[in-house]
């Protein structure tokens, strides 16, 4: 099967007091990359997260957003400063005695004096919670390679398509690429004969043809055409990651493609080198996005 390196998939797990809600979307990128964006009470999961996306991804850059809403991530808890308790009781009494007054401390008064008490958060460290985090993960990671799948399959297509006009277009080159050594021999011939008076040399004619065909010989470019093409359709068919050896192979058809139109001195060969050199540039554009 092959694999698109664009997707998206999502996630979301709950229990009685959170909802975690798992996003990741991948895009094309020449090694394995994901970060991870999530609150910072749960990045001690963070390298859990990613093995979990690595068993779904094996090319492309994946940017994972972790969600959560509800109050199970953190417990609130009272600290209460005693000794400065303490403190403010004492000098309030003091203070009763030195200036002979009657007033009441009471626990209100004392509660609300700066610095007595102070709610602090806790980390719940609940494994529930890492669980509904992994089990998130693993939902929005197999979204993500469904979708890529889906779009490997279309990609695919459409290169079978352009290999399967490349070598239409071999083939065309192939039956014409004999006559163009007789053409060139008819045009020696003729001009030769108009230049001499018809006085013609006909093995100085036979040695210029021969070294014009070699020159202009292109059955091992057709050849090593046919054969990474045939290399391209097993390497689709193999079910492994192969953006990268596609992506060589786009590479080596290309320089036969150039090679030939190089050495091509006739118009219809020309016009069937820009045709397989079209088709490949939309290969080219494909295979960037294949893992």
């Amino acid at each position: 099967m092959v694999y698109s390196m664009t997707g998206f998939g999502r996630g979301k797990k709950a229990n009685d007091c959170l909802t975690i809600t798992v996003e990741m979307k991948s895009v094309n990128h020449r090694f394995c990359e994901v970060t991870v964006r999530m609150p910072r009470q749960l990045l001690m999961f963070e390298d859990k997260i990613k093995k979990v996306v690595l068993q779904y991804v094996k090319r492309g850059r994946v940017e994972v957003f972790v969600n959560v809403e509800g109050e199970g991530l953190t417990k609130k808890k009272l600290q209460v400063d005693w000794q400065l308790l303490s403190d403010y009781y004492q000098s309030l009494q003091e203070a009763n005695e030195r200036f002979s007054l009657q007033d009441r401390v009471t626990l209100s008064q004392l509660f609300s004096l700066e610095g007595v008490t102070e709610i602090v958060e806790e980390e719940a460290g609940n494994e529930e919670i890492e669980q509904l985090l992994i089990d998130a993960t693993h939902e929005a990671a197999l979204q993500l390679k469904s979708m890529r799948e889906a779009e490997g399959r279309a990609l695919i297509n459409d290169i079978r398509e352009q290999l399967s006009f490349i070598t239409e277009c071999a083939f065309k080159i192939q039956m014409f690429a004999p006559e163009v050594s007789e053409q060139y021999r008819e045009r020696m011939v003729k001009r030769v004969g108009e230049f001499l008076q018809g006085m013609i040399d006909e093995t100085r004619i036979l040695t210029e043809v021969a070294i014009f065909s070699e020159k202009t010989d292109i059955n091992e470019e057709l050849k090593r055409i046919h054969s990474h093409v045939e290399q391209f359709t097993a390497a689709m068919g193999s079910g492994a990651p192969i953006g990268r050896k596609l992506d060589f192979l786009v590479q080596e058809l290309n320089r036969e493609i150039n090679t030939i139109g190089s050495k091509a001195n006739d118009s219809r060969i020309a016009l069937q080198v820009v045709e397989m050199k079209s088709a490949l540039e939309k290969i080219k554009e494909q295979v960037q996005n294949i893992e």
